[in-house]
């Protein structure tokens, strides 16, 4: 699970190496009620669309579903498990992801990390504000994704908007 905002080259190599491992793989789109803040540009519709469109490049049978969250940590497992078909193992470096799902009895793997310090959302989102070179850190059906939906603009207006109201 993620927020994949946006989706880019770490996360299509992670989701590339998962699937080697697995038969089936479910990714959960995280934060799925959030969109249209400078964090959280994209909405989970366009999220869904970037990482459909990135895995129809991987060999493997891919379920993507959106997980809105929930605010009370006791409760979060079983209601990932209510959005999602059966799964018997997670993938996560988040310790409190790995703490929940590991007390729920389900088995947790860690994460491979690629290149972490480039390829990251937040210094994504930070090129796209400021004009500078980011298309070169996605894939390319989330450049196509992000530039049929205007998100530059928008996470520009965005921003604009939040710096007006302080």
């Amino acid at each position: 699970m993620g927020r994949f905002q946006p989706l880019h080259e770490g996360h299509e190599a992670v989701l590339r190496e998962i699937a080697t491992e697995v038969d089936e793989l479910v990714v959960g789109i995280g934060s799925a009620d959030k969109s249209h803040s400078v964090d959280n540009p994209f909405t989970a519709g366009e999220r869904h669309v970037m990482i459909t469109r990135t895995l129809d490049t991987v060999d493997v049978e891919a379920h993507v579903v959106p997980i809105v969250d929930v605010d009370r940590n006791a409760l979060w497992t079983s209601h990932v498990r209510s959005l999602c078909p059966p799964f018997d193992v997670v993938y996560s470096n988040n310790p409190l992801v790995t703490r929940l799902f590991e007390e729920a009895g389900v088995e947790v793997h860690d994460l491979p990390m690629f290149n972490r310090q480039e390829y990251e959302g937040t210094g994504i989102r930070e090129r796209m504000l400021s004009g500078d070179p980011w298309e070169h850190l996605v894939p390319d059906p989330v450049v196509e994704a992000i530039e049929d939906v205007d998100g530059v603009d928008r996470l520009r207006q965005v921003a604009a908007d939040d710096e007006a109201e302080e």
